[in-house]
């Protein structure tokens, strides 16, 4: 399959799989082109202003009403959400996991989720969950949508192809998906199985940050986000529907695919990103930022300056600070992080933290380099360093992270994470 798509973030987009078939001049004509349906998809209220006013007008072969029938439970037991504080009794501290093993079971993506976090409250609209996914089968004839957020989803082995309501997207190692919330798709395998790390946001949408000082470019530019074009299957067969709502799931039959938008315009879509075209910026002469300079994505909370939640990278770079401690400084966050690595090496943990694992650091919890990183960078021979091949990844919340039973029980738990600090020797010797 060979997949198009349209440059630009949050651009007012115009996509027609049929020549004609998105009409002019108007919205909602009272006959659409084709015999198709209008229907407004809107992911913000109605009043809010326009730089946040997001809405996409479908025109399909059905409207939605026609995708939901008799809705019964179904059990998703790995994939949590807030508020879920009790899930497990781990004790207070910094945690991380190595990789865990591929399963052996015949896993779609919605089935293959796995959180091992939660922040906030999903129902109301604040907070998180983040987690890894594993999946083994593509969704035939299921679909699914999330009521409760939008879903990031970050490769980390094998590629994957999300065929939206809106047109279909592969993403691979290096690169990110996002699926807003209430859009519809099925994810599909491009080959052999798959696996990586998801983010479920429910509070505002991702948007790029403002650079202040840095001015117009670098970081993320919006040309290298992509849209897929209007693509739909007009296919009549038994299939199902799954929906997340309020932190519960809901299937229901369909004898027809929800995927049946031949022509749609407006600023809500999916969207894929190419991390490898994240221009970074960093220290020229001496000490380093803050880590808010590698922000790809933010979601804003209701607090002005104050994020709901960060996504951030630590891509390849040239470090040339003088004088200068480079890894990543010791300190106390108000944030918390969750951690990941797609492939490579990560400065500041080289040996423990490998690709496919994961680590939490919680608000107001100590966290930097281990003892090895640590004595390393204070004798180093400060000269040009390239830290290439290397991809990691931060999802920094404002609000604490609790961990599931799932998480907590995994057998790649490092119990003994926190001894990477024990050979921090005292090296305080009254003179300078």
């Amino acid at each position: 399959m060979t997949l198009r798509y349209m440059s630009g973030f949050g651009n007012e987009f115009a996509s027609e799989a049929l020549p004609g078939a998105l009409p002019v001049g108007q919205n909602s004509p009272q006959h659409c082109p084709y015999g198709l349906y209008a229907e407004q998809l809107s992911g913000s209220p109605f009043t809010a202003p326009r730089g946040a006013n997001a809405r996409s007008w479908l025109y399909r072969i059905r409207p939605s009403v026609r995708h939901v029938g008799r809705f019964e439970r179904r059990d998703l037991p790995f994939w949590k959400s807030a508020p879920a504080r009790d899930e497990s009794d781990l004790p207070l501290g910094p945690y991380r996991w190595g990789p865990p093993t591929m399963p052996d079971d015949a896993l779609t993506f919605p089935a293959g989720l796995r959180v091992m976090t939660t922040a906030g409250d999903v129902d109301a609209r604040s907070g998180m969950a983040a987690g890894l996914y594993f999946v083994t089968r593509s969704m035939a004839e299921d679909y699914f949508y999330d009521a409760d957020g939008e879903l990031l989803i970050l490769p980390q082995e094998g590629a994957l192809r999300f065929v939206t309501e809106l047109g279909a997207m592969e993403i691979s190692p290096g690169e990110i998906g996002v699926v807003p919330r209430g859009v519809k798709f099925k994810a599909e395998l491009v080959a052999g199985p798959a696996r990586g790390y998801v983010c479920e946001n429910y509070g505002a949408p991702f948007t790029l940050p403002d650079r202040g000082p840095i001015g117009a470019n670098c970081l993320a530019n919006a040309r290298d986000f992509e849209a897929p074009v209007a693509a739909f299957e007009d296919i009549e067969r038994p299939c199902r529907l799954t929906v997340k709502w309020g932190g519960k799931f809901f299937v229901c039959a369909l004898d027809h695919s929800p995927l049946d938008v031949v022509a749609w315009h407006g600023n809500y879509a999916p969207y894929k990103y190419d991390l490898r075209r994240f221009s970074p910026v960093g220290a020229l002469l001496f000490d380093h930022p803050d880590p808010s300079i590698f922000c790809v994505l933010t979601a804003p909370s209701e607090r002005k300056g104050t994020p709901d939640l960060d996504f951030l990278i630590f891509p390849e770079r040239w470090l040339v600070a003088e004088h200068t401690f480079r890894p990543p400084w010791f300190h106390m966050n108000a944030m918390s992080e969750f951690m990941g690595l797609v492939y490579g090496r990560y400065d500041a943990k080289p040996d423990g933290f490998l690709p496919g694992g994961v680590s939490l650091h919680d608000c107001m919890l100590p966290h930097g380099p281990d003892a090895e990183s640590f004595e390393q960078a204070t004798r180093a021979t400060l000269a040009p360093q390239k830290l290439a091949g290397t991809l990691a990844f931060m999802l920094e919340t404002r609000l604490p992270q609790h961990v599931t039973r799932y998480a907590a029980a995994l057998e790649t738990l490092q119990i003994d994470y926190s001894d990477c600090w024990a050979g921090l020797a005292r090296r305080f010797c009254g003179t300078r």
